[in-house]
């Protein structure tokens, strides 16, 4: 056997712990960092090291760990019916301005002259799951995930005894989606960690995430193992079901009792309200009775009782109106300002954050937390070295509470905003109408990494393998200066990037093209535009059905955009000066350039009275052979788009051959009878100038 290099004893040292931290993230936080298929990578990179020189096996090895490497995703199953998340109140009088909303909408039911009956139930500190039933029988379970599409875990939730596998009832619905919240009992989570410690596993932060991470697990026996428990909390059922000899419920107390009625296990600690004293003294009851349950609850769930009001009132984007989470007190601990750093967003704003000595919050570690803006920062008085009081907002998000400054060291430097960009050094500044304080040099290199990390994100391009190390390097090296630019780097620039080999080169570059495909809304999200998030980003696109019109309403018609439910000035302004910046108007022409659509699938060109006028006119095309960016289907739909068509053959007939790689016999053909034979380079100068010509 070979003697063992430093580099491979540094290279294992790292992947043990990369990989550790990965699973860490992925079984008890929830929240990967890494992608499956990089996780898989790396794993199998440490294997054979392990291999070839067994001595680097180490007892905290991930190769080490009963059951081999973690479960793959899960397959994804939609919602029958969203399954959306409650917003937060912190106070009870933040639950009366909840009441007072509901009591302005434009409603007859819930007008300021009527009174409503609410239920009050414990916020169960567990995971939601979707369960459905066909004609009685259990058929599918799934968590959340984002609202509309979850993880199907229906093998798991089996499992679970308080779960009902077939209703106890004569003549079931068709169909039936229970909503409940699954859970793990104080008394199995300290059995799990302490069976955990004894192997030397990782243990849990808390019941939530044991939860979580046996969701996910792929052996059911060990899902089992842990004795999960589930509550009941809500249900769903055909329009116009009727089931002789029971009754349909008609408001969330019937249906908690009905679900009890059918086999289902519903927390007893409930309580009908008719305003907010009576709310108020169930809050304050259980704030100090929690404490004795057997399970963890981490507030007050609040709904409209009625089933009638509740259509009537309706949901926001993300969550229902008629039902809101009064969350009890953060837990709150002291810790010693490391030092303030700065973050630079893709709109230029700078937020101060706060870098501290770890502390653990709500079962977690966390180690800053941002300040927000220059205001907060002066609000704080913080000075260097300080004292500071941590919470997590919402139990999330870490924020500085206030400062102790009976604590604070002598001669200790107040800390503010700086007054150039620390990135660039370009001044900063700051406008009357807003609390962000902004860099405005769009060259900045934090603001085009900012950009290029918000555009490979999942939620836009979802670019596998694009991770913000790598997004650094492109930057810092300068290959890379805009979005579009990303698309134009051959593979073998990835290939050099460090740590970066061929498959994962390649892994990019099919992602990067595969990106094309991307729906109009996440092209329009992955743009960054200030205020234009997720939900913005889908409302615009189903009013309007390209880019240009688009911009034309941003520049000519910003009533359009204000007159869309939830839109306001301020975005319709954000919308005008980012289609007025000279670099976008560039970055769209490349986009489109390289094949985005940059609109809804099925929308054809409108600037053309018919798809047969352009420039390719009566030409036929035929494609073979992988282009370096363009896909087969991205080139051929810019044929059609552009006045011609395609073929799949050959012949004396067609006007252009469009060639990549191994492009084949059709090549030999096309020589032999003299057809024009054009590149994907060609193509796309071919291309502009048909754009050219209808500009």
């Amino acid at each position: 056997m070979s003697p063992i290099s430093n580099p491979c004893i540094k290279r294992a040292a790292e992947l043990r712990n990369l990989l550790n931290k990965a699973g860490h993230a992925y079984y008890v936080l929830d929240n990967p960092f890494l992608e499956d298929s990089v996780y898989d990578q790396l794993y199998r990179e440490l294997i054979d090291l392990e291999n070839r020189y067994p001595s680097l096996v180490t007892p905290d090895s991930p190769s080490q760990r009963l059951g081999g490497k973690p479960a793959k995703s899960f397959n994804t199953i939609k919602h029958r019916i969203p399954l959306f998340s409650l917003d937060n109140a912190f106070n009870i009088k933040e639950v009366s301005n909840w009441i007072s909303r509901l009591n302005k909408l434009r409603t007859t039911s819930l007008s300021s002259n009527s009174q409503f009956t609410m239920i009050s139930e414990l916020k169960i500190d567990g995971n939601a799951l979707a369960l459905s039933y066909s004609n009685g029988v259990l058929t599918k379970a799934a968590t959340r995930g984002d609202g509309a599409n979850g993880e199907e875990i229906t093998s798991n939730v089996r499992t679970i005894t308080s779960i009902p596998l077939r209703l106890q009832m004569n003549n079931p619905p068709e169909w039936l989606e229970v909503r409940g919240e699954a859970f793990i009992p104080e008394a199995s989570f300290v059995k799990i960690n302490s069976e955990r410690k004894k192997v030397g596993e990782v243990l849990f932060a808390n019941p939530r995430n044991a939860c979580a991470g046996t969701l996910r697990q792929l052996n059911p026996q060990v899902v089992a193992s842990r004795k999960l428990d589930f509550f009941a909390y809500t249900m769903h059922l055909p329009e116009q079901e009727h089931m002789d000899p029971m009754n349909i419920p008609n408001n969330q107390w019937e249906a908690l009792q009905w679900l009890q009625t059918v086999g289902f296990k519903v927390n007893p600690n409930t309580s009908l309200i008719n305003n907010i004293k009576e709310l108020k003294d169930f809050y304050d009851q259980w704030e100090i009775n929690r404490t004795h349950l057997p399970y963890a609850t981490d507030g007050v769930v609040i709904k409209i009782n009625s089933f009638d009001l509740q259509k009537k009132a309706g949901f926001t984007n993300k969550s229902p109106r008629w039902a809101i989470a009064l969350k009890y007190p953060a837990e709150e601990t002291a810790t010693q300002l490391i030092k303030l750093t700065y973050q630079i967003g893709r709109t230029g704003v700078i937020t101060p954050v706060a870098e501290f000595q770890p502390v653990s919050l709500a079962g977690t570690s966390v180690s800053r937390a941002t300040l927000h803006n220059a205001d907060r920062l002066k609000a704080l008085d913080l000075h260097s070295g300080d004292t500071v009081i941590i919470r997590k907002a919402g139990e999330i998000i870490p924020e500085v509470v206030r400062i102790l400054p009976e604590l604070r060291l002598p001669k200790a430097e107040q800390l503010e905003l700086p007054k150039e960009c620390p990135e660039c050094s370009s001044p900063l500044t700051r406008t009357a109408k807003e609390a962000a304080t902004r860099c405005i040099n769009n060259s900045c290199p934090a603001i085009l990494k900012a950009c290029l990390k918000h555009w490979v994100g999942k939620k836009s391009m979802d670019i596998e393998g694009l991770g913000n190390k790598l997004i650094d390097q492109v930057v810092e090296m300068n290959l890379v200066k805009s979005i579009w630019q990303l698309y134009e780097l051959d593979q073998s620039v990835w290939e050099s990037m460090e740590r970066m080999g061929q498959k994962s080169a390649e892994k990019i570059v099919q992602s990067l093209d595969k990106s094309k495909k991307k729906s109009w809304d996440k092209q329009l999200y992955g743009l960054g535009i200030n205020h234009i998030g997720a939900a913005n980003a889908k409302a615009l696109t189903k009013e309007f059905r390209n880019i240009e019109e688009l911009s034309r309403a941003a520049n000519t018609s910003s009533e359009s955009i204000q007159s869309i439910d939830g839109f306001g000035k301020e975005i319709a302004e954000s919308l005008h000066e980012w289609f007025n910046n000279p670099s976008n108007q560039e970055l769209i022409f490349n986009l489109k350039r390289l094949g985005f659509s940059l609109s809804t699938k099925d929308l054809h060109l409108t600037n053309k009275t018919h798809m047969n006028i352009g420039l390719f006119h009566d030409k036929t095309f035929v494609i073979t052979g992988k282009m370096p960016t363009l896909s087969r289907i991205d080139a051929q739909k810019m044929i059609e788009n552009a006045g011609g068509k395609t073929n799949s053959a050959i012949s004396k007939n067609t006007s252009y051959l469009l060639t990549g790689e191994k492009a084949g016999s059709k090549l030999t053909k096309a020589l032999e009878l003299g057809i024009t034979i054009i590149n994907e380079k060609d193509f796309l100068t071919l291309l502009s100038l048909e754009e050219e010509y209808y500009s």
